[in-house]
């Protein structure tokens, strides 16, 4: 057994990482946004993260599984299990592609267009709102999507 002092780092950069750091901030942000919006959401029945997906997959064409994954920055298992209840509410349709029977389309049904419409108005003000209480929306939305990508 080691008798020597452990290796610590000093409090000042646990200061200087929790003023700093960009991923704690963003995933800080992102945390309350996610519950404003379930919050605003809630009367519509759907969460925040439900109506994401729902709106991905407001297209003229169903969707294939991993375009809908790349788009919302999930892996396809997080996305298969984020599908199920939607699924079983009747909100979607995940079927076989025709032209390749190991790949998913997915699409709205008219319960899941039904669904968005009853939503996006609660979103689209909440939206307005913090794009007014936040300044430089435009800014921070073309910075967030540059770190993405």
């Amino acid at each position: 057994m080691s008798t020597s002092a452990p290796c610590t780092v000093p409090f000042e950069t646990t200061i200087h990482v929790r003023d700093t750091c960009l991923c704690l901030h963003v995933q800080r942000a992102a945390r309350a946004l996610a519950r404003r919006f379930d919050a605003v959401l809630k009367p519509s029945g759907l969460t925040n993260g439900q109506f994401s997906l729902l709106m991905s997959l407001n297209r003229p064409q169903p969707a294939p599984m991993a375009s809908v994954a790349n788009l919302l920055a999930m892996d396809r298992t997080t996305l298969t299990a984020a599908l199920k209840p939607l699924e079983r509410r009747g909100l979607l349709r995940n079927e076989a592609n025709p032209s390749d029977r190991r790949s998913r389309l997915l699409s709205l049904t008219e319960k899941g267009h039904a669904a968005l419409q009853a939503a996006l108005p609660l979103w689209t003000q909440a939206h307005e709102e913090l794009d007014k209480a936040v300044g430089s929306a435009a800014d921070l939305r073309s910075g967030l999507m540059a770190l993405s990508r």
